[in-house]
């Protein structure tokens, strides 16, 4: 461990009431499958704003400006489906096995901010 990294302890209870402490160092990562996938979208994602962006300081048509913002929505919406298939299939699952509820309702929390 090197001297940046902090030791972060937490516990979790079982559904039988049982309850075990761990900790992970502050370096702890999550392993994902569509990383890169979901960085090459962002990309294209940041790219397409600044194009839509001199749109607008062009003074172009709002209505072609309002379609090419329907766009990058549709694609926003497509990167947060994909993190959340990701992390359900990984994180989640990871949180079950260890009884982690906690992950469970920062999931919940972050998939009511997502739908709102």
């Amino acid at each position: 461990m090197n001297q940046n990294e902090k030791i972060e302890y937490h516990t979790h209870t079982h559904e039988d009431g049982s309850v075990h402490a761990h900790s992970h160092t502050g370096s702890h990562t999550h392993t994902h499958t569509n990383t890169k996938a979901v960085l090459n979208r962002m990309s294209r994602l940041i790219g397409h704003m600044n194009a839509v962006k001199t749109m607008v300081e062009d003074g172009r048509d709002c209505s072609q400006v309002l379609i090419q913002l329907a766009a990058v929505r549709s694609a926003i919406n497509r990167v947060c489906e994909i993190i959340l298939k990701d992390h359900i299939d990984h994180c989640l699952v990871d949180a079950v096995k260890t009884g982690d509820n906690d992950a469970i309702e920062e999931l919940n929390k972050a998939i009511d901010l997502l739908l709102k």
